[in-house]
């Protein structure tokens, strides 16, 4: 049943590319079968992309501002010339001495403060222009970026992060501003103007100052550091400045605000946890500090590395395939050579559905090779098995044979409880009784199984959430004899602190929206309007303006996924590493909100031309349309988008959603299960026909999971995307994947595991930050005189009601003093 749902999917998504298909069979019409093949596999050409933290600094800021935005570069750049001619008369900013600047910059600081709302944004404008690097003096767009870094760097100094930070306090709390805008039956830019401004310089402060560049300065490295002690430190009304930022995403989620500019925050709020808790490679050089500091053995790789090393897979058979494989079988056309050494992935080639059936009758079939791997032969095959098989042929010119790669990419690893079970049914079967959690006594064992037992222990790997979670079951067990604990105030901790009390909120305030901005969503009158800080005042009216729009909100939906993504995932990982039970509180938080389902949803799409979208328009993209004179926009060269392979966003994006879906099911077999039922197989497994290392990665460890329950049918018919696990996917030395056989496929009680794993984090969090839990071990005062001397607060409005509580709390309460009596 599972394989049908596969064949009857995989269809939908060759259609859209029928044409290109078509072409390409036709390219290859003059070759060889063989060389055929070999064209096949370049069907999707290997994407040239590197992950990592963010995309390129330019390409960074120019996300933060929509399309039709456009207008308002200029409006900032009047606004401060119309202030700078009146205080520095016949100057350029440029030409203005440090101090100069300086004492300008302090002169708009202090017009910051003046009641008038139109005035206080004329003066955020021409900060605004500060920022963006007053572009109207520059040639270049290097010229830009420099003085922009120049200026954001002097605005710090000055304080107006501070002071920014208090007039954004003051917008998110207008309600006047939130009433009239749920009253509204359209919301357009013009609806956030005043927070738009102050979130793109708070923007533009955070993204720049994060970066760190060649040649920076001492002082420019010392303030680097001060802003982000300062963006991570409780110091805004005792909180992260993140916190303010997921209330403004709670708030805009339950309707109440809906005019906020909600690409902006989640862009600030991501940068802001980015710059503040560290990316991946500080996350790995924390990591190792961290197993150096518990005397745990150092990581056996980088995983940063291997990755990056990685080669692209090309992608197993399309249904199409298969189809035709049955087809094949029924006619009696088969080429079964059951003993033969399989080919890797990286030989196989997708074959075109396109061409004629006579040529693909001369092919060999590469699925009915690895139907034979499983080790069922068909009756009339028998004694091919006798008779040495003929030699294959070459798929591939032997010049490339040279650059296949030696060994497997991971070290394996083992946990210690799977040493344990080894050793417990070793000794069942071999003894006759087991011995509990000891790995060290071999008495009576065969020498094979000393060999396996010594093999498993040169690969096993503590992690740091072993550790914590040995040492939480302790403070439990113990809260005596073990004393407070000593919680380090990592930015992290403040972080989860802060977050709490309302985290629940917060996750599914950022799942909507992430449910909103997805491509595969249906538009429906009750979901979230994200389209808010987009749409301008007057709609289109012209061909080419709708056509402007669509890209527009093509490319903002994007960048709130991309946002998103890459927020969730930090968060996930930071706190798994400050403490396994805060990831654990935040996945099961994202499990119960429908996290799984949601990005399985996500990837139901069309995902190559999801990653090959071209919604973007070079000419307005900042700082590119500041510098440049406008190029008269058409209908055809805004089909045609840049000429980039792939967008970098959307396959950033997609890597980031398969890593979240990893981490919330990686040892939770319950969240397997989930994965199972909600068919994620045929899903994930086209997914695999994007080129490109790590997100195959991610895929093919999502697919091995899941395996062991996909039943026996469904191996033997992807046997190319098992190989591609065993090639690419860490071995776990005594993990049963491919089989079934293993102890975990048995029926799992999911509801108990979930439970069990709640019950856990809520002793955590009440041990660790609910300080009333902690009343069971105070002293008890037994003293009469005490207790009744102590002072009781009570309401202000008590004592005129204070008549009347005594007559219905005591005098006409019936005591039973017999009762009494015979209690004491």
């Amino acid at each position: 049943m599972q394989q049908q749902n596969d064949d009857m999917e995989v269809p939908l998504l060759n259609d859209s590319n029928s044409n290109r298909q078509k072409s390409q069979a036709q390219e290859r019409d003059g070759f060889s079968h063989q060389q055929k093949d070999s064209e096949g596999s370049m069907e999707s050409p290997n994407l040239e992309f590197e992950y990592g933290d963010t995309d390129s600094f330019t390409a960074e800021l120019s996300e933060l501002y929509s399309y039709t935005e456009e207008p308002e570069f200029s409006l900032n750049r009047d606004y401060f010339e119309e202030d700078f001619k009146n205080h520095v008369k016949g100057r350029r900013w440029m030409e203005l001495s440090m101090e100069e600047q300086r004492a300008y910059v302090m002169r708009l600081l202090d017009a910051l403060e003046v009641t008038d709302r139109d005035k206080r944004l004329k003066v955020a404008r021409a900060i605004l222009y500060l920022a963006q690097g007053v572009f109207d003096e520059c040639d270049t767009e290097a010229d830009v970026l420099y003085w922009s870094r120049h200026n954001v760097f002097l605005l710090y100094d000055m304080g107006i992060f501070t002071a920014l930070l208090e007039l954004l306090s003051m917008e998110i709390d207008n309600n006047q501003a939130c009433s009239s805008a749920v009253r509204k039956p359209a919301i357009s830019l013009a609806d956030s103007t005043e927070l738009r401004v102050l979130l793109s310089i708070m923007y533009l402060m955070v993204e720049t100052i994060r970066v760190e560049m060649e040649g920076d300065s001492p002082e420019r490295k010392a303030t680097r550091e001060a802003f982000k002690t300062e963006l991570g430190s409780p110091l805004y009304n005792g909180e992260p400045f993140a916190l303010l930022l997921f209330t403004m995403v709670t708030k805009f989620c339950s309707m109440n605000a809906p005019h906020f500019p909600m690409k902006k925050v989640l862009l600030l709020l991501w940068k802001t946890i980015l710059f503040t808790l560290g990316g991946f490679e500080e996350l790995l050089e924390m990591k190792v500090r961290t197993r150096d500091h518990l005397n745990l053995p150092p990581l056996p790789e980088d995983s940063i590395k291997v990755v990056r090393n990685m080669r692209a897979a090309s992608p197993p058979a399309s249904a199409m395939e298969l189809i035709e494989q049955q087809q094949q079988q029924k006619r009696g056309r088969r080429s079964r050579r059951p003993l033969v050494k399989q080919d890797s992935l990286d030989t196989y080639n997708e074959r075109d559905p396109f061409k004629n059936d006579d040529a693909r009758d001369e092919e060999d079939d590469p699925e009915d090779v690895d139907s034979g791997i499983e080790g069922e032969v068909d009756p009339l095959d028998r004694d091919v098995i006798i008779q040495p098989p003929p030699p294959p042929p070459p798929l591939r010119p032997p010049t490339e044979r040279v650059s296949f790669p030696k060994g497997l990419p991971w070290a394996p690893k083992v946990r210690e409880k799977d040493i344990e079970h080894f050793l417990e049914t070793s000794r069942n079967k071999f003894i006759g009784f087991t011995l509990g959690n000891d790995t060290d006594t071999l008495v009576g064992l065969p020498r094979p199984i000393h060999e396996s037992v010594k093999t498993l222990k040169q690969h096993k790997y503590v992690s740091i959430a072993e550790v914590q979670i040995k040492r939480e079951e302790e403070l439990q067990q113990c809260p005596m004899t073990m004393g407070e604990e000593e919680v380090e105030e990592t930015p992290a901790e403040i972080l989860y602190l802060g977050m709490l009390p309302s985290l629940s909120q917060y996750v599914i305030a950022l799942l909507k929206l992430l449910l909103a901005a997805a491509p595969t969503s249906k538009a429906k009158t009750d979901s979230i309007n994200i389209l808010a800080d987009v749409l301008p005042e007057e709609m289109p009216i012209t061909v080419l303006q709708s056509m402007k729009l669509g890209i527009d909100v093509n490319r903002h939906k994007e960048i709130i996924v991309k946002a998103i993504s890459a927020l969730l995932l930090l968060l996930l990982k930071h706190f798994k590493l400050n403490h396994i039970y805060q990831f654990e509180y935040v996945a099961q938080h994202l499990v119960f909100a429908n996290c799984i389902p949601l990005i399985l949803k996500f990837f139901n799409q069309n995902i190559m031309s999801y990653i090959s979208a071209k919604n973007s328009i070079c000419a307005l993209d900042y700082p590119h349309c500041v510098v440049h004179e406008m190029p008269e926009l058409t209908a055809e060269s805004l089909e045609a988008g840049d000429s980039n392979q792939f967008c970098w966003r959307n396959l950033f994006s997609c890597i980031n959603l398969l890593r979240i879906l990893n981490k919330i099911t990686k040892w939770k077999h319950s969240r397997t299960m989930m994965l199972v039922v909600f068919k994620s197989a045929p899903i994930l497994k086209r997914a695999l026909k994007v080129k490109q290392a790590m997100m195959q990665l991610y895929v093919l460890k999502l697919l091995k999971i899941q395996t062991k329950y996909l039943g026996r049918q469904w191996r033997k018919s992807n046997m190319k995307t098992m190989s591609a696990i065993y090639q690419k996917v860490r071995h776990r030395l005594n993990d049963d994947w491919a089989y079934g056989n293993d102890i975990d496929a048995r029926p799992w009680d999911f509801q108990a595991e979930e439970c069990a794993l709640r019950e856990s984090i809520e002793k955590f969090n009440a041990r660790r930050y609910d300080k009333n839990q902690n009343s069971d071990f105070t002293p008890v005062d037994n003293c009469l005189q005490s207790v009744l001397g102590q002072r009781v607060d009570l309401p202000e409005d008590f004592h005129y009601s204070y008549e009347m509580w005594l007559e219905r709390e005591v005098f006409s309460q019936p005591i039973q003093w017999e009762g009494l009596l015979q209690a004491q």
